[in-house]
């Protein structure tokens, strides 16, 4: 029958590698947290410029048609 014992540094290193990993991972998640609300942030705030693009471009044609409507020219 083969020896079963492993070696304590062995058994040692998994257990600090374990540790490690699971100590590491609330601030990666707080980490990814952020990285997802700041790009969900940056997607917002570029939504809003390219709104207002859009506005700038129909603002010529609804001031012309007010003033077509006001004055009553056809």
């Amino acid at each position: 029958m083969a020896n079963t014992t492993v070696n304590e540094q062995i058994t040692d290193a998994i257990t600090q590698t374990n540790v490690k990993v699971v100590a590491e991972s609330p601030a990666q998640a707080m980490g990814t947290l952020y990285q997802i609300a700041m790009q969900a942030n940056g997607m917002s705030m570029q939504n809003a410029v390219s709104n207002q693009q859009n506005l700038n471009q129909l603002n010529p044609s609804i001031v012309a048609q007010a003033i077509s409507i006001i004055t009553g020219a056809k």
